[in-house]
C-alpha cells in the first residue's frame, strides 16, 4: 500500500510552517504512485554478468544499480551519450540515462524523454529547479531524485542532456490490453510487478502497468517492454475525451499537442506514453503540483476531469504509436 498518510503528514507540517504546498482535491491514485516497501531489497550481487537479448554488453547487478552509470546495452541505437547522461556528476547529479535509460524510453516510474522538444526539457528542469514543478508524494524516490538533481545541475549540463534526448526517436514499448481481471501484483523498485503464478484479481478502476520481462527492466535494458491492463471501454472513452467529442469536460488535446498528438513546436508528444506517467501528470496539473511556466495551459483541460476520465485518457494515449 502507498503510504498516503505520509503525504498528508507532510502537508500538515508544511502548512504549520506557513508555506503550504498545493492542497489536493482528492487523494493520489495508488496504482499510479507505487511506493517500494521499506523492506524491499534486491538479491545480493553474486558477481555474475547479466545479459539481455540482442546485446553484446554485460554488467553486474552492482553496475546496473549504480546511479552514476547508464547501462548501454544497445549503443547502435543512439549517438554518443554526453557525460551528464552517461555518468552524471557526483555527488548530486545522477546519470540521466540511469533513470531514463541510455536512449530515453524511461519506464512506468518516470518519463520517456526520447524526442521531447529541447526547449520543453530545459523548461521542465527550470521548473524543478525553482520549485514550481513538484510532486504529490514527495517521499516517492524517482521524483525526489529528479527534483534534487535538477537543483544541482548546471545550465550547460541541462542543455547537453536536452540536446541529446531531443535528438532521439521514441519507439513503442507499451502493449495496452482491455480486461476485467489482472494478475496479482506487488510493488518492486517503484513499479507494479506481476506475481508469479496464475492468481488474478479484479482490475476495477485502475491501470496495471507491468514489465513483460522483469530482469530486462531491472537491468535497465532500453528494449524492455511493458503491458498496461486497462478497463474495458476505457480506450474508446479516453479517445472521446481527448478528441473533445460530445463533452465540455476538456478541450481536444490536438489543440496544443498536434493532430496526431505527437507534439508541435515546444509542446511535447503525448502519444504512446506510459499510462502510469500520464495519470500522474494529469493529477498533478489538476491539483497544482505542476505550476511552471506553461502549466497554466493545462489547467482548463484537466479541471473538469474526474479520476476515471483521466484514467481513460491515459489508457487511450498509451494505445497510440509514439
Amino acid at each position: 500500500m502507498i503510504r498516503i498518510h505520509n503525504f498528508f503528514a507532510l502537508l500538515l507540517l508544511v502548512m504549520t510552517m506557513g508555506a503550504a504546498p498545493p492542497v489536493a482535491v482528492e487523494e493520489p491514485p495508488q496504482w499510479a504512485y507505487p511506493v517500494t516497501p521499506p523492506d524491499f531489497k534486491f538479491p545480493p550481487d553474486d558477481g555474475s554478468i547479466r545479459k539481455v537479448p540482442d546485446s553484446k554488453a554485460g554488467y553486474t547487478r552492482t553496475q546496473v544499480s549504480d546511479r552514476f552509470l547508464a547501462p548501454d546495452w544497445h549503443p547502435e541505437d543512439h549517438p554518443e551519450m554526453p557525460p551528464i547522461v552517461a555518468h552524471g556528476r557526483k555527488p548530486d547529479v545522477l546519470a540521466c540515462g540511469y533513470c531514463h535509460r541510455a536512449d530515453g524510453p524511461g519506464g512506468p516510474e518516470n518519463a520517456s524523454l526520447a524526442g521531447l522538444p529541447y526547449a520543453y526539457i530545459v523548461q521542465q528542469m527550470s521548473d524543478y529547479k525553482n520549485g514550481t514543478r513538484t510532486t504529490a508524494l514527495p517521499d516517492r524516490v524517482p521524483q525526489a531524485w529528479m527534483i534534487k538533481l535538477a537543483k544541482a545541475a548546471t545550465e550547460k549540463e541541462i542543455q547537453e542532456a536536452a540536446r541529446y534526448f531531443s535528438s532521439l526517436k521514441p519507439r513503442q514499448n507499451i502493449r495496452v490490453v482491455e480486461t476485467d481481471r489482472v494478475p496479482k501484483t506487488y510493488v518492486g523498485s517503484w513499479i507494479l510487478v506481476a506475481e508469479a503464478g496464475k492468481e488474478s484479481e479484479p482490475l476495477g478502476e485502475r491501470i496495471v502497468e507491468t514489465p513483460e520481462d522483469l530482469e530486462r527492466f531491472e537491468s535497465r535494458d532500453t528494449h524492455a517492454t511493458f503491458t498496461a491492463c486497462v478497463p474495458v471501454g476505457s480506450i474508446r472513452k479516453g479517445a472521446s475525451i481527448a478528441n473533445g467529442e460530445g463533452t465540455e469536460k476538456a478541450l481536444a488535446c490536438a489543440t496544443c499537442h498536434g493532430k496526431d498528438l505527437r507534439g508541435q513546436g515546444t509542446v511535447p508528444s503525448i502519444a504512446g506514453r506510459s499510462p502510469s506517467y500520464v495519470m500522474r501528470q494529469l493529477y498533478e496539473f489538476k491539483n497544482g503540483f505542476r505550476a511552471g511556466k506553461n502549466a497554466a495551459l493545462m489547467k482548463r483541460p484537466v479541471a473538469g476531469l474526474s479520476g476515471n476520465d483521466m484514467l481513460s485518457v491515459a489508457a487511450y494515449l498509451a494505445s497510440l504509436k509514439p
